[in-house]
């Protein structure tokens, strides 16, 4: 009866250190197998693994990307003005025996990787213009710090995935300096263009001016020549009445500057009545007087 309990005790015993020499990998997991702090397993693929109870033990790491927020960096370009620039990055563990062994934690591996970001951004945007910062040539300069960062970053088996600037502003001294000079220049540009736009309207009012002045000037010599053509034409048809009938041409001829002189209610006219003006009025038969 006193074996019962024993066994028992020894099954109890058995179980306990096969359950703790035993452990699981999941795909969001990498493992190392430690012996007194030396490496003597890795374990990256998800799976079970063994280990031995009491002597080894297990060091989690995660193997997913992870987001690095780094704080405001405050940088300074090329052309000397400063910039607020707020960037992230997203790495993961890719040696996981060199990050056990240079870093041993991620805590360790996050303020390591803030460090080289921070370096690497005031590095590479203080070797361009801040106009290339807030330019779509921004994208060129993330992929320059990312490889630079991931050059580094490799030292202690970390991957960078990643590095983005989620915003680049002016310091909240320069903006109302900056707003007050882009406004200044957009008023410069708008000056420049209405001066253009009245220096082309006077060219414009000029050019219709000279047209007008050429289309009358046309239009009155072509009337000049109408009323000269026409002229020559009655010339033409009165010498040939007069020459017909001289008589009756002479008759109607004073008929019209009769009718051109007395027009009007109250018509006046000085002249001689003896002129030949009335020989057509005052001859009964109707003929001049000789």
């Amino acid at each position: 009866m006193r074996i019962l309990p024993i066994i028992g005790v020894i099954i109890v015993i058995t179980g306990a250190l096969l359950y703790s020499s035993l452990f699981r990998v999941d795909e969001r997991q990498k493992a190392l197998v430690l012996q007194f702090g030396e490496v003597k397993e890795v374990a990256t693929d998800p799976g079970l693994y063994i280990k031995i109870p009491l002597i080894q033990e297990v060091a989690f790491y995660d193997a997913r990307i992870q987001t690095l927020e780094t704080s405001e960096l405050e940088v300074t370009p090329r052309d000397n003005r400063r910039l607020v620039v707020d960037a992230f990055a997203l790495w993961r563990v890719d040696d996981v025996v060199r990050f056990r062994q240079r870093v041993a934690t991620e805590l360790n591996a996050a303020n390591r990787l803030d460090s080289i970001v921070d370096a690497k951004l005031r590095e590479v945007l203080g070797q361009v213009d801040s106009a290339d910062v807030l330019s779509p040539e921004r994208t060129v300069l993330m992929t320059r710090i990312r490889d630079t960062v991931r050059s580094d970053a490799k030292e202690f088996g970390v991957d960078i995935v990643d590095v983005r600037i989620r915003r680049a502003d002016l310091p909240e001294q320069n903006l109302a300096f900056t707003f007050d000079r882009m406004n200044a220049e957009r008023k410069r540009e708008a000056a420049d263009e209405r001066a253009r736009g009245k220096e082309r309207a006077q060219e414009v009012r000029a050019t219709a001016d000279r047209q007008a002045v050429e289309l009358v000037s046309d239009a009155e010599r072509e009337a000049q020549v109408i009323r000269g053509e026409a002229d020559a034409e009655r010339n033409k048809i009165y010498a040939q009445a007069f020459g017909k009938d001289a008589e009756f041409f002479s008759f109607y001829r004073s008929l019209q500057a009769y009718e051109r002189a007395l027009k009007g209610q109250n018509s006046t006219m000085v002249i001689s009545p003896n002129g030949e003006f009335f020989d057509y009025l005052k001859n009964e038969g109707g003929r001049p007087a000789n």
